[in-house]
């Protein structure tokens, strides 16, 4: 079953005829960096096409067997969007990120080759969807497709939280220095509306460490956080949030060896694999 929701002007879920977000029910931050809004459109020539992550190319099976997150809501944000450049009047739009006023949304970064951090997001948010439905688990998504605009980055946190999502992560890889790799969790700070899931977005965001590091062989980062692990109180995913969540970015698009990773289908898979183990062992307590 899939059914699109939307965020209405009340601030409840309503049916919507757009893109905006997708709950799933399976039987079985900005980064660093931003391209400029109005540049070219990014090249995805070396990136799977939205249509290939889910017809032609399936995650391997390696989710538990059974449905240990039956009954589960499972929340996934795949960062920014894949026309995000198109719209500066949309993007550029001042939000309330729990803290301050800040844009929208941005592009997000991409490689030297031109492979967009949008374009990686999808494609990840895609294979984890297929384990989390396979595990039984209820998928919501903030977009479900990568050919839009938006939506802004307070709209995707209330999206989840209205959901009801009894876990939520948002997908992302950074632009951050060249001579800088790996991965790092961003995790919430307290600031009013977040106050109750900040302690267990701690201990989501250390499931989500181990899985991805032994899964994916990617590093922690070398110049995010401390061990890989880095408070923000600056991200509107985070300082809204009212259900457990942290933010991944999964590695350094700007790094070559990084990016030579990140644009493949095996990371990919890998990567999704790693975040469906570390939300089974979140909400099954099974380490």
């Amino acid at each position: 079953m899939i059914v699109i929701l939307g965020i209405g002007l009340a601030g409840s879920l309503v049916a919507a005829c757009g893109p905006t977000a997708v709950v799933s029910s399976g039987s079985g931050i900005p980064p660093t960096t931003s391209k400029p809004l109005g540049a070219h459109p990014p090249s995805t020539t070396s990136a799977p096409s939205a249509t290939s992550t889910t017809t032609t190319t399936s995650p391997k099976p390696t989710v538990p067997p059974g449905q240990p997150l039956s009954g589960k809501v499972v929340g996934i944000d795949p960062g920014h969007n894949g026309l995000n450049y198109t719209d500066p009047s949309i993007i550029n739009a001042r939000v309330w990120n729990g803290r301050e006023d800040e844009t929208c949304d941005t592009t997000g970064t991409e490689t030297a080759s031109g492979y967009t951090e949008a374009q990686f997001n999808f494609n990840v948010a895609q294979y984890l969807s297929i384990d989390l439905q396979a595990e039984g688990a209820k998928v919501v998504m903030t977009r479900t497709n990568n050919s839009g605009v938006g939506p802004c980055i307070d709209q995707r946190a209330q999206i989840l939280n209205l959901a009801g999502s009894d876990v939520a992560i948002d997908i992302h890889a950074d632009g951050g220095p060249t001579s800088g790799r790996g991965f790092a969790i961003l995790e919430p700070v307290a600031d009013g509306p977040n106050n109750s899931v900040v302690s267990s977005s701690e201990t989501f965001g250390s499931d989500v460490k181990s899985s991805f590091l032994s899964v994916t062989g990617m590093p922690v980062s070398t110049y995010d956080g401390t061990d890989g692990i880095a408070y923000r109180d600056d991200l509107a995913g985070l300082n809204l949030t009212t259900v457990p969540k942290v933010l991944i970015e999964c590695g350094n698009m700007q790094n070559p060896t990084d990016a030579a990773l990140l644009v493949t289908t095996p990371f990919q898979e890998s990567a999704a694999t790693a975040l469906a183990q570390a939300i089974t062992t979140f909400l099954t307590g099974s380490k």
